[in-house]
């Protein structure tokens, strides 16, 4: 059983490209990763998928439920690289953080495609 189960949008160019480079690192396979737009997710009834759609989120070993970027720090601590997400949990940081991450979120897809030139994965393109 994985220690982190992390549920994102496959449909986000920026989403997929984290969730690829998380697990390449996750040599120990302590991280799964679920796409909230495949047949699997269906298995997790508990996780809401509109909410799951707008916050990242990830249950821990202990069923747990975690958001935005407690999900990206703990996930970067599994593989070792936490560090570079650790600033952004510190209590100074934190809420101004948080509300950084939210306005990502929400605007995710025009994210993309200023980072990658392209604002959704469609057929399966983005995919791992």
């Amino acid at each position: 059983m994985s220690e982190l189960t992390i549920f994102y949008d496959g449909s986000c160019p920026l989403c997929v490209k984290e969730m690829t480079a998380l697990t390449k690192r996750d040599k120990a396979q302590r991280i799964k990763t679920v796409d909230i737009l495949s047949d699997e997710f269906a298995r997790y009834p508990g996780i809401d998928p509109e909410k799951a759609n707008t916050v990242l989120h990830a249950l821990d070993a202990k069923g747990n439920l975690l958001l935005g970027l407690d999900v990206t720090h703990l996930a970067w601590r599994l593989v070792g690289m936490g560090w570079l997400y650790a600033p952004l949990r510190w209590p100074v940081i934190k809420p101004i953080a948080d509300k950084f991450y939210l306005l990502f979120a929400k605007n995710r897809y025009r994210i993309s495609y200023w980072l990658t030139g392209k604002s959704r994965c469609d057929s399966g393109v983005c995919r791992k």
